[in-house]
C-alpha cells in the first residue's frame, strides 16, 4: 500500500511543475465563479488544446467556437415538430463544444481526480487506465494528459478509426480487444490483464464502477438541463421527462438531480434493442456507438428510472445519412425544416440520435402534447464519425433522394411505441439484480453494499452529495500548489 501523504506531496510537486489548476465541480456547473484570470488565459488557447487550463472548460456553457472562447449559457438546440412528428418539445444539450467534442471529459475528471486530491493515485509512478467502448477512454486520456498522469486506453477494435487515430496523436498506450460496442468483457478482461502483469503501475478507472462518472452529471449535466428547462419554459409547459441511452449509466445522474427539483419528471432509459439487456435479459450486437451493453453499471440506480425502451440501430444508422447525405438535406427542406436546423443536424452523433429517437418514442407512448418538454443530450458530433459515413458508401452505395424520403417517414415521423415496457417495482428490481452476476461473481463486489442500493433510501443521495467534499479537497489541493493566489489576490 503506497503511504498516502507521499502520493499527495509527489502529485502536489508535480502539478507545480505542471502549472496545473484544478476546478471544483461548482465552477463547472457555474463557470462565472472561476478567476476572472485564468479566463484571461483561455482566450488564449483553443477547445481541443493540450493545455491544462482546458481544465475549466470541462462545463456545458463554452462559447462555441474552435479558439479564445469564454462562458455563456447552456449549449442546446431544440429539434422542431417538423422533424419529430409530435406535438412535445425536445431539447437537447449539446456535446460538442467540449474539449474532444464530448461530455465524457467531465465523466472522467471524477474518477481521476478525486484520487489525485485524496493521495490515492501517484501520477509519477501510475497510469490511468480508462476501459472503453468509446468516448470515456479519450475523455480519459484528455483529462490525463492536463493533469500530467501517464494513459492506458483499452478499446474494442471495431470502434471508429478517428477514436484510435486520436488517442495515437495524443500519446495514449492503446490496446484493442476483439469485438465491437457490445464487446464489454473483452474490455475487462483485458484491463485485469494489465493489471495482474502490472499491479503497482496500472490503476484502472473502470466507468460503470466509479460514481465520480455520475456525480460529475448528477452536478453539471443535472443543473445544466435545469437551467434550459427555466429559459425555455413558456406558459403551462413542463419539465415532463428527460431520455438517456444506457452505456455507463454515468449520463443517468443528471436524472437523480432532476427527481430531487422536479418530482414528478419521467426517465426512461434506452438501449439498442439488438441487445436487450434491460428489457428481456438479452445479448448480441449493435453499431450505436457509443452505449455498452450486456450488463447493469454498478452506479446505475435503477430505482429511479419509469421506463426502458430499445432503439433499433439500423434507425440510427439510416438517419444518420439522412441527417449528413446531401440528398438526406435536401429532402429535409423540402420538408419544411428551416435550413438552420438542417446545418446544425451535424452535432448529433450516433448515441445522439439514439437519444433523438427514444425521446420521440417515450413522448408518443405518454401522448405528451405542447406542454410537455422532454430533455436529452447530443454526446458527440458528426466530427467523430465521417469514417461511417465513408464505409456506408462503400456497403450500401450512394444514398438517393428516395432512401431520404423513405428514412425521414419510417425512422422520424412513423417511429413506433414498441420494444417498451414501462416498469413496475418488481421490474426495476429484476434490472438491478442483474448487477449480481456482473459485479459480485465476477469482479467481487460486496452482496451488502448491492442491497444498500436497493434498499437504504440515503445510499444514493449520499453518494451524490459526496461532490461538496471533493469540492473542499479541491480548494485545499490547489492551495498547497499555491498556483490560485495569482488569480484571487
Amino acid at each position: 500500500m503506497r503511504e498516502t501523504k507521499k502520493v499527495l506531496e509527489n502529485t502536489i510537486k508535480r502539478c507545480k511543475e505542471k502549472d496545473i489548476i484544478i476546478p471544483t465541480y461548482e465552477e463547472m456547473a457555474h463557470p462565472e465563479k472561476i478567476p476572472r484570470g485564468i479566463k484571461d488565459e483561455l482566450r488564449n488557447i483553443g477547445l481541443w488544446d493540450l493545455h491544462s487550463r482546458n481544465l475549466f472548460r470541462i462545463t456545458w456553457k463554452n462559447e462555441p467556437v474552435k479558439s479564445g472562447g469564454g462562458f455563456g449559457g447552456v449549449n442546446y438546440m431544440e429539434i422542431p415538430k417538423e422533424l419529430t412528428g409530435i406535438k412535445a418539445r425536445i431539447i437537447m444539450l449539446i456535446g460538442k463544444y467540449f474539449p474532444t467534442g464530448s461530455h465524457k471529459v467531465g465523466a472522467t475528471f471524477g474518477p481521476l481526480v478525486e484520487k489525485l486530491v485524496r493521495g490515492t493515485f501517484d501520477p509519477t509512478t501510475q497510469k490511468a487506465l480508462w476501459p472503453s467502448t468509446g468516448n470515456y477512454c479519450r475523455g480519459g486520456a484528455y483529462d490525463s494528459y492536463l493533469l500530467a498522469c501517464p494513459s492506458i486506453a483499452v478499446l474494442p477494435e471495431g470502434m471508429s478509426r478517428e477514436r484510435f487515430e486520436w488517442l495515437e496523436k495524443i500519446g495514449a498506450e492503446i490496446h484493442a480487444t476483439p469485438g465491437s460496442e457490445s464487446n464489454v468483457k473483452e474490455v475487462y478482461d483485458k484491463s485485469f490483464e494489465l493489471k495482474r502483469a502490472r499491479p503497482d503501475e496500472v490503476v484502472i478507472l473502470n466507468q460503470f464502477d466509479e460514481i465520480g462518472n455520475a456525480i460529475w452529471h448528477y452536478v453539471c449535466t443535472g443543473q445544466a438541463i435545469e437551467e434550459a428547462y427555466n429559459k425555455e419554459r413558456k406558459d403551462k409547459q413542463r419539465l415532463a421527462a428527460i431520455f438517456l441511452t444506457q452505456g455507463s449509466a454515468g449520463t443517468l445522474g443528471c436524472a437523480d438531480y432532476l427527481r430531487e427539483k422536479f418530482p414528478r419528471i419521467r426517465v426512461c432509459a434506452g438501449e439498442a434493442w439488438q441487445c436487450p439487456t434491460l428489457l428481456y435479459n438479452g445479448f448480441g450486437a449493435h453499431r450505436i456507438e457509443g452505449i455498452g451493453d450486456k450488463h447493469v453499471p454498478w452506479i446505475h440506480n435503477l430505482k429511479n428510472m419509469d421506463m426502458v425502451a430499445g432503439i433499433n440501430d439500423e434507425f440510427c444508422i439510416r438517419l444518420l445519412r439522412l441527417f449528413n447525405e446531401p440528398s438526406g438535406k435536401n429532402h429535409l427542406k423540402l420538408k419544411g425544416i428551416s435550413e438552420e436546423i438542417v446545418d446544425k443536424l451535424h452535432l448529433l452523433g450516433i448515441s445522439s440520435i439514439a437519444n433523438l429517437l427514444g425521446s420521440i418514442k417515450m413522448a408518443k407512448y405518454y401522448e405528451m402534447n405542447e406542454n410537455d418538454i422532454v430533455f436529452t443530450i447530443a454526446t458527440d458530433s458528426m466530427e467523430l464519425y465521417q469514417s461511417r459515413i465513408e464505409e456506408l458508401h462503400e456497403e450500401r452505395g450512394k444514398y438517393t433522394d428516395i432512401h431520404a424520403a423513405v428514412d425521414f417517414d419510417t425512422c422520424l415521423l412513423n417511429l413506433t411505441t414498441d420494444q417498451m415496457l414501462e416498469l413496475s417495482y418488481w421490474d426495476k428490481k429484476r434490472m438491478h439484480n442483474l448487477k449480481y452476476f456482473t459485479w459480485v461473481e465476477q469482479i467481487g463486489k460486496d452482496i451488502e453494499e448491492l442491497d444498500r442500493q436497493w434498499y437504504d433510501e440515503n445510499y444514493w443521495r449520499d453518494k451524490y452529495h459526496s461532490y461538496t467534499e471533493w469540492d473542499k479537497l479541491i480548494r485545499e489541493f490547489n492551495e498547497k500548489t499555491g498556483l490560485l493566489e495569482k488569480y484571487i489576490n
